[in-house]
């Protein structure tokens, strides 16, 4: 039970995104259009969640890291989902888009 609740709320291994980027991970904000166009990482792919499963052609690479963001980290933890299981080997919640830009700072 302790595993589920530190993999809900975040309290495992802290991740270095900066590095993931550095090494070219692709950080894909799934948000929607509007949303995206108001602030974004830079360097990031939109791919809205609710368009995800039919634009996979855009995320060729099934063995390259991605790190999903969106508002809040809700949206994100489905879009890590739909990606694994399409068969993506390599995915990380970055959660809110705003946080994860601190970050790679």
């Amino acid at each position: 039970m302790l595993e589920s609740l530190k993999k809900i709320f975040g309290s495992g291994p802290s991740v270095d995104y900066g590095k993931m980027v550095a090494e070219g991970a692709i950080i894909l904000d799934v948000r929607s259009r509007g949303e995206y166009a108001s602030g974004h990482i830079n360097g990031s792919i939109n791919i809205p969640v609710d368009e995800l499963a039919n634009q996979l052609n855009k995320l060729k690479d099934k063995n390259k890291t991605i790190i999903t963001c969106c508002a809040s980290g809700m949206r994100s933890g489905s879009a890590k989902n739909i990606l694994e299981s399409k068969g993506y080997t390599s995915i990380y919640n970055g959660g809110g888009w705003f946080g994860l830009n601190g970050k790679l700072q």
